[in-house]
């Protein structure tokens, strides 16, 4: 099969979150399979420093935004180690910036005309490059815009589209061809089917209503059923309403967004499309994240597998409390946390119980972390407050978060909503123990240690229900119990939590299959 993503990052060129990682590992999966994958996104400042070539391809790009036209040109590289090639459109005006999407954590102004640009640049990109596709997949708001222009400008056949509040029989409103026009569909679209990924509902690309004109759609789409939304235009929106198959990065997700504490919104939109709508894991780059062959666990650091994790993880969790300048205590319990400092991830539930389980378990605890200011000051505090238990790290290193998820017994993950997440599987390969919340992904993850789970051998972890300090505070106490008084049982979780499989391949199994069924 013959795929091409359309995502605004992917690594290592280009990223911001957890989509760059998933836009390259993903591919990168997907092609070993035996699968023709290619990557299109946009040609950021960023790109150059990665060290890796990039080259031209020749290929000039005209594409209209509302009544102008502006020129663009297609590069292309390959992500490392893979068969997979990277195409860049290149705008400078438009992508040569600081940031990615802001500046200063202030919104670039003409985001939705940047996004215009390249998500119209991938479709004509096909037909310069001569590419055979059977599936687009594209990946959040930047790209929302993917399979409406698929469906409306670049087939001859648009596929039913129903009305989801009026006329369950009406369809896609049918664009003048010319013969040109026609042969160039019936040549490179008309076989194409797309997949869009909901990455975070959060973040859907709304814009005022008259940026609608910049699109070159006609604004009989800016209906309620379409593309409009509050009267505003929603890109988010408009590629969950086009898109052959709608997926988001776990199951759990996918029921939740569909709910009215989680759907952002647009959980009437999710329900009735709900037919083509799933979730599946994101997987974990085996290569990055193996404590067998991990690069960061240097002496005095250990690397260590499920035959070695009790006689070598203890010498990771020392290296780990002399790294975070506390003192060295196989006996205590060491609680690892790496984060963005955001209200979505529930740290301040953490920091609301840091006194309690010091002053009780004589607990450590190393947080690595940056982000929301009064978070940031609150576990500054605590540091200082308990030096010899708390140690934080207002920064983000990716060795020092391999070294956390190495070394700790334990890793609080207590977010009150979560996609996905990778931090717990992370921690559940490197045989750290998460105990997290019941929500997105963490629910598909992690199996609560309850006494029938840890019998039945499936426990991994720990998790609460209720987004509360005095809930989390419960799943810890059993934790801590277990950890003091039923050590073998530990042990028992710690090996089935480092036999988990959350390997891309997996999870490129299961999009392939979503892909033959949309064809």
């Amino acid at each position: 099969m013959n795929i091409l993503f359309a995502t605004s990052e992917a690594t290592p060129f280009a990223k911001t979150g957890g989509l760059a990682d998933v836009c390259s590992s993903l591919p990168v999966a997907l092609s070993e399979l035996g699968n023709e994958v290619s990557v299109i996104m946009p040609a950021y400042a960023q790109i150059d420093q990665a060290g890796i070539p990039i080259e031209t391809t020749g290929k000039t790009l005209t594409i209209p935004i509302g009544a102008k036209t502006f020129r663009g040109e297609l590069l292309k590289s390959r992500i490392p180690h893979s068969n997979v090639t990277v195409y860049f459109v290149r705008h400078d005006s438009y992508f040569h910036r600081d940031g990615l999407y802001n500046s200063g954590g202030i919104d670039y102004q003409d985001n939705c005309e940047r996004f215009v640009f390249f998500s119209r640049s991938v479709l004509q990109a096909i037909e310069l490059l001569d590419l055979n596709v059977d599936v687009i997949h594209a990946n959040d708001w930047q790209t929302g815009l993917v399979p409406a222009y698929l469906k409306i400008l670049y087939q001859t056949k648009c596929q039913k589209q129903d009305s989801f509040l009026t006329d369950p029989n009406s369809f896609v409103f049918y664009e003048e061809m010319s013969d040109e026009e026609l042969a160039r569909a019936e040549r490179w679209y008309d076989r194409i089917r797309s997949v869009f990924t909901i990455h975070n509902m959060r973040h859907q690309g709304r814009f005022w209503r008259w940026d609608m004109a910049l699109t070159g759609i006609s604004w009989r789409y800016f209906t309620y059923d379409r593309m409009e939304f509050y009267n505003q235009l929603n890109l988010l929106k408009t590629g969950i309403i086009f898109a052959d198959a709608v997926t988001t990065v776990s199951p759990q997700y996918a029921k939740e967004i569909q709910t009215d504490d989680f759907g952002e919104r647009l959980q009437g939109v999710l329900r009735y499309r709900n037919n083509v709508l799933s979730g599946i894991l994101n997987g974990v780059d085996m290569e990055e994240w193996n404590p067998a062959t991990d690069r960061f666990l240097t002496e005095p650091y250990a690397r260590f597998d499920s035959t070695t994790v009790f006689t070598e993880k203890p010498k990771c969790k020392a290296a780990l409390q002399a790294q975070a300048g506390l003192p060295q205590n196989p006996d205590i319990p060491l609680f690892g946390i790496v984060s963005r400092f955001d209200p979505q991830k529930g740290l301040d539930l953490v920091a609301d119980s840091i006194n309690i389980l010091v002053n009780k378990y004589n607990a450590q605890f190393i947080v690595l972390g940056t982000g929301d200011p009064i978070l940031e000051q609150r576990f500054s505090k605590l540091a200082k407050e308990f030096p010899q238990n708390v140690s934080v790290c207002l920064k983000f290193s990716n060795e020092y978060s391999h070294r956390i998820e190495a070394g700790s017994d334990l890793f609080l993950m207590p977010s009150r909503y979560e996609p996905c997440g990778l931090n717990q599987m992370y921690s559940q390969l490197y045989g750290t123990l998460p105990i997290v919340r019941r929500t997105g992904g963490l629910v598909d993850t992690v199996v609560n240690a309850s006494n029938e789970s840890i019998a039945d051998g499936t426990a991994n972890g720990f998790s609460f229900y209720w987004g509360t300090s005095d809930d989390m505070g419960k799943a810890i106490e059993w934790a801590m119990f277990c950890y003091f008084e039923r050590k073998e049982d530990w042990k028992k979780m710690i090996i089935t939590a480092m036999n988990q499989d959350w390997s891309w391949n997996r999870s490129a199994r299961k999009y392939l299959e979503l892909y033959h069924c949309c064809r």
